[in-house]
C-alpha cells in the first residue's frame, strides 16, 4: 500500500513538472533564428548512456520558412566524420512551442524554448512519451562559450527537472565541425540574402547523400546524437 502511494505521488509530481513548463514570455521566433551552438545537454534515457562520451558541442542554424515552419540544420561529429541533418518544425498556437514528427519513433514530439535572451543563450526542453516520460534539456549559445552563471543556470534548471548529476553534460568542442568552409558558405548565404527554401533544399540533398554513405551502426549513433533539439 505504501509503495502504491509513493508511486502515485511520484507520478503526480512528474505530471506537475511537465504541466508547469512555460515557454519564454512574448517569444519572438524571428529574433530566435540564426546560428546556435548546443553547449549543454541533460538526458537520462538508458539508451543514451553509452553515447555520452561521444557527445561534442554541435552547431545548428534555425531558419524561418515561407510557410511559417522552421528548419534547423545540426552538425555533429560521428565516427565517420562531421555530418549535418535537417529537421523541420511546425509552429503552434503557443509562441515558443514547436512540434516535429519523428520518423524514427513515428510520433509527434514537442519542443519548448523555456528561456532565452536571443543574443546570448537559450534553454530548450524536449518532451516525448513512450512507456515512460523522457525529457531532454539543452543549453544553446550564440557562441561556443557562455558565462559561468549561465552554465550554472542550465545545471540548476536540469536538476530542478529531476535529472541526476551524471546525466547533465557540458561536452567538449568539436574539432573543425562544421568546417570553416561550411561556416563561410553559411555567412555568404546570409550576406547574399539567399532564400531559406533554396538553402534548405541544398542542405537536405547533402544530408541524404551523407545518410546513404553510413553503415547501420553509425546511422544509429547519428540518430541518437542529432535528435536532440
Amino acid at each position: 500500500m505504501k509503495i502504491a502511494l509513493v508511486s502515485i505521488s511520484l507520478l503526480m509530481l512528474l505530471t506537475d513538472i511537465h504541466a508547469s513548463v512555460q515557454p519564454q514570455k512574448d517569444f519572438d521566433l524571428q529574433r530566435f533564428a540564426g546560428r546556435w551552438y548546443r553547449l549543454g545537454l541533460a538526458y537520462d534515457s538508458p539508451g543514451f548512456v553509452r553515447y555520452r562520451s561521444r557527445l561534442t558541442i554541435s552547431m545548428g542554424t534555425v531558419e524561418l520558412k515561407e510557410n511559417g515552419n522552421v528548419s534547423m540544420t545540426m552538425w555533429s561529429v560521428t565516427s565517420s566524420g562531421c555530418h549535418s541533418v535537417v529537421y523541420i518544425y511546425k509552429t503552434t498556437s503557443v509562441p515558443g512551442v514547436l512540434t516535429y514528427y519523428s520518423t524514427r519513433h513515428r510520433r509527434v514530439k514537442d519542443v519548448t524554448v523555456v528561456e532565452t535572451n536571443y543574443t546570448e543563450y537559450a534553454l530548450v526542453l524536449k518532451h516525448k512519451k513512450f512507456n515512460k516520460e523522457f525529457t531532454q534539456v539543452a543549453l544553446y549559445g550564440r557562441t561556443e562559450k557562455l558565462r559561468a552563471d549561465v552554465m550554472e543556470k542550465f545545471r540548476a534548471y536540469a536538476t530542478a527537472q529531476g535529472f541526476p548529476k551524471d546525466s547533465i553534460l557540458t561536452p567538449p568542442a568539436a574539432e573543425n565541425c562544421p568546417s570553416s568552409v561550411v561556416i563561410f558558405k553559411y555567412n555568404a548565404e546570409k550576406t547574399l540574402n539567399s532564400s531559406a527554401e533554396e538553402v534548405w533544399k541544398y542542405r537536405e540533398s547533402q544530408s541524404k547523400q551523407e545518410h546513404k554513405a553510413q553503415t547501420g551502426v553509425d546511422r544509429q549513433i547519428r540518430r541518437t546524437l542529432f535528435c536532440l533539439f
